[in-house]
């Protein structure tokens, strides 16, 4: 009894002096919680997702789910698009204002995620929609930004223009955001002049002791940087070979749209390629490395492309006007460019209609007229225009028109009533032509009676031939008469059976008339 008594008040002596010593913690406990908690944020700092952003500009909810398609296509076989990853897809919402969705980019096994990307989209370069881009742009958010401009072959015609609404847009809010973002943006395009020459500030300091080397800008490059690196994808180059073969393009057209877009993108320091639907190509290259983005496991290199017209590819800080001149001859890259930079500083305007109300508007000092030929606008469509509106393409209409494979065909009633007003004008002219016939016939019979007036005063022509005297007058109009009764009988070759019978009866008599004389009497009525 003893023993378990013992026991018993030795159990609540250690229980209570646990619980004293749980309710006033040591130093040590405080210790190992502090180092747990470092740990926990170590880890989760450790597995978060770089975070992209990119600011999808222009196209269509079509050609924007294209475009997003292809960027996350498996680039070890782009045909299959994202079939391995096709129930993760995150959705698309896309349809009004400004849409969004994110995308995660993997690792060439497809298995790590190398960073998260998180994809804005706009459809429209209007002003009212400026305030839903301002947020979007902070001094965190904008060294990890990439703004995207979609353009599409099925429009050539429109790209300058398109191009210039968006860059007016950007320019407007890019002004109005806050100083601390304005510096941001400053570095960043400093930044990406430098990788133009090949700067880096490590590599720079090792390279030349005595600090890193200036090296002078070319003409016209990065003569109005945005402040946010841009790259424009021009989608659809599948109908490039349409537009040779339905509406006579050469390689005239397709050399000036790539040398005016050049000349133009240059001066921003953005990037340009070609795109294939369904086919990443080198789309992947140009946006994850233009972001940042680059693989654990394999190097993925950037070439440019300036040869095959359906793939061209143009990085950023690789063009130069002596790249953009070897084209073809005769490019006013000058002219271009000084234009491009006027219009740029004017507000956005609406793209529906512009081209009508554009012509129509009067023009504001200062600004560039596009009669004038000072447009960027107006000498780009005054080139590359719409086959729809007008069927001369390029230098040369009729040459459009004879290499023409197909044409369009208008409404039946439309075709109807132009060729009903085509009938109308020929029956006018036809009544012209016959009311001009019978003017000369008045005159024929009005010399005719003059010359019989004239005849009556100067008397009978007469003149002697073979000694008989013969009256000129009476010849020339025997001579009609007998015209007249030939061109009668040729008119009516045949006549009634009963007047044959009476000229005939007439004929008889008068030789028979001749044949016989008169009883006691001489012919023709002779005295005896």
């Amino acid at each position: 009894m003893v023993g378990i008594g013992q026991r018993l008040s030795t159990l609540s002596q250690n229980s209570g002096g646990h619980n004293r010593s749980s309710s006033r913690p040591s130093s040590k406990d405080g210790a190992k919680k502090n180092i747990w908690s470092s740990m926990l944020d170590s880890v989760a700092s450790g597995k978060r997702l770089p975070e992209k952003n990119l600011l999808i500009l222009g196209g269509t909810p079509e050609s924007q789910r294209e475009f997003l398609e292809t960027l996350a296509a498996d680039p070890s076989d782009p045909r299959l698009g994202n079939q391995r990853t096709k129930g993760r897809v995150p959705p698309i919402a896309n349809q009004f204002a400004l849409g969004y969705t994110y995308q995660d980019v993997l690792d060439a096994d497809q298995e790590d995620i190398l960073a998260r990307v998180s994809a804005y989209l706009l459809s429209e370069p209007s002003p009212s929609f400026a305030p839903l881009l301002r947020p979007l742009l902070t001094p965190q958010s904008v060294p990890e930004t990439l703004i995207v401009i979609l353009l599409d072959w099925s429009n050539p015609w429109t790209w300058v223009r398109q191009l210039r609404e968006w860059v007016r847009l950007l320019r407007s809010v890019l002004i109005s955001l806050d100083d601390e973002t304005k510096l941001v943006m400053e570095e960043i395009m400093t930044e990406w002049r430098d990788r133009k020459r090949g700067l880096d500030g490590a590599a720079a300091g090792t390279t030349n002791p005595g600090g890193p080397v200036t090296i002078p800008l070319g003409p016209g490059e990065w003569d109005e940087g945005l402040g946010i690196p841009m790259c424009v994808v021009c989608q659809g180059a599948d109908k490039i070979e349409k537009l040779e073969k339905e509406h006579g393009w050469r390689e005239e057209e397709f050399d000036f749209i790539l040398q005016f877009m050049r000349t133009i993108l240059l001066k921003h320091g953005a990037s340009l390629i070609y795109t294939t639907p369904f086919l990443a190509g080198s789309l992947q290259s140009l946006i994850h490395s233009s972001l940042g983005i680059h693989s654990l496991l394999k190097r993925q290199s950037l070439r440019h492309n300036v040869i095959d017209r359906d793939k061209i590819l143009v990085p950023t800080n690789w063009d130069s006007w002596g790249k953009i001149r070897i084209i073809r001859e005769g490019f006013d890259m000058e002219g271009v460019g000084t234009a491009w930079s006027i219009e740029i500083q004017d507000p956005p305007e609406p793209l529906n209609g512009a081209a009508s109300e554009e012509a129509e508007k009067p023009d504001e000092p200062g600004s560039p007229n596009p009669d004038d030929g000072t447009s960027a606008v107006a000498i780009y469509e005054q080139t590359i225009k719409d086959p729809k509106r007008d069927t001369s393409i390029g230098h040369g209409g009729s040459r459009a028109n004879a290499n023409k494979i197909e044409i369009e065909t208008e409404d039946m009633q439309t075709f109807l009533g132009k060729q009903l007003e085509v009938l109308e004008q020929l029956k006018i002219e036809d009544e012209k032509d016959r009311a001009a016939r019978k003017v000369p016939k008045q005159l024929e019979m009005s010399a005719m009676d003059e010359t019989g007036r004239v005849n009556e005063h100067i008397g009978p022509v007469q003149f002697n031939m073979g000694g008989i005297q013969v009256d000129a007058d009476d010849m020339l109009r025997k001579l009609k008469e007998r015209e007249a009764n030939r061109a009668l009988k040729k008119e009516t070759p045949t006549t009634s059976a009963g007047d044959e019978k009476a000229h005939n009866q007439a004929l008889a008599s008068f030789f028979a008339g001749l044949v016989k004389k008169p009883a006691g009497g001489s012919p023709r009525g002779s005295t005896p």
